[in-house]
C-alpha cells in the first residue's frame, strides 16, 4: 500500500528530475523526457509528476487536456439522458505511467483518484460531461475499467467517466 503523505504531485516544471523515468513504454518515457514541457509552454496540455517529498525525480505522471466528444460515439443509454448536443465537453487524461521501478505500489491509482479530483475541481468552473482515456492496450483499458470507465461501444480501448459518476465517489 502507498503511504500518500509520502508522495506529492504537482505540475511539472523545470526542477523535475526526468532522466532516468523508465516506464517500460518508450513513448511515454520520450513524451515525458521530450515533449511535456513544450505541451505545456503551448497550453495544450498540462502534465502533472508524482515525486517523493523531498525529490525531484519523476516516480510517475499524467496529462490532463480538454476535448469534445462526438455525441453519437457513445451508447444511446447514455446519450439519452442528455442535452441533444452533437459535441460534449470532457477531460482528456493523455497519458498516465509510473516508473517500472516503482510499479506494484499503486501509484497508477494515485495518479488516476489525483486527476479525477482535478477534473471535478475543473468541472465547477466549465462545463465537463466525462473524463475520457484511450488506453494503450488491453491492461491499460482493464485498469480503468476497474475505476468505473465505460468503453466506448465502437472502441475498447477508449473509455469514459462520467462527471456525475465522480462526483457520486465523494473524492
Amino acid at each position: 500500500m502507498m503511504a500518500q503523505a509520502s508522495y506529492e504531485i504537482s505540475k511539472l516544471n523545470s526542477a523535475h528530475n526526468k532522466k532516468s523515468f523508465l516506464s517500460g513504454s518508450a513513448p511515454l518515457d520520450n513524451y515525458l523526457k521530450h515533449q511535456a514541457s513544450q505541451d505545456i509552454k503551448k497550453n495544450v496540455s498540462v502534465t502533472y509528476a508524482l515525486t517523493s517529498i523531498n525529490s525531484t525525480e519523476v516516480i510517475g505522471y499524467y496529462t490532463l487536456s480538454s476535448i469534445s466528444i462526438d455525441a453519437s460515439e457513445l451508447s444511446n443509454e447514455y446519450i439519452r439522458k442528455l442535452p441533444r448536443y452533437p459535441m460534449l465537453p470532457a477531460i482528456l487524461i493523455g497519458r498516465l505511467a509510473v516508473d517500472s521501478h516503482h510499479k506494484g505500489k499503486k501509484i497508477g491509482a494515485h495518479l488516476l483518484i489525483d486527476a479525477l479530483k482535478r477534473s471535478l475541481l475543473i468541472s465547477d468552473q466549465i462545463g465537463i460531461n466525462a473524463v475520457i482515456v484511450d488506453a494503450k492496450d488491453d491492461h491499460a483499458a482493464k485498469f480503468y475499467r476497474h475505476f468505473g470507465f465505460i468503453e466506448f461501444p465502437s472502441n475498447k480501448l477508449k473509455l469514459f467517466l462520467p462527471i456525475n459518476t465522480i462526483k457520486a465517489l465523494n473524492l
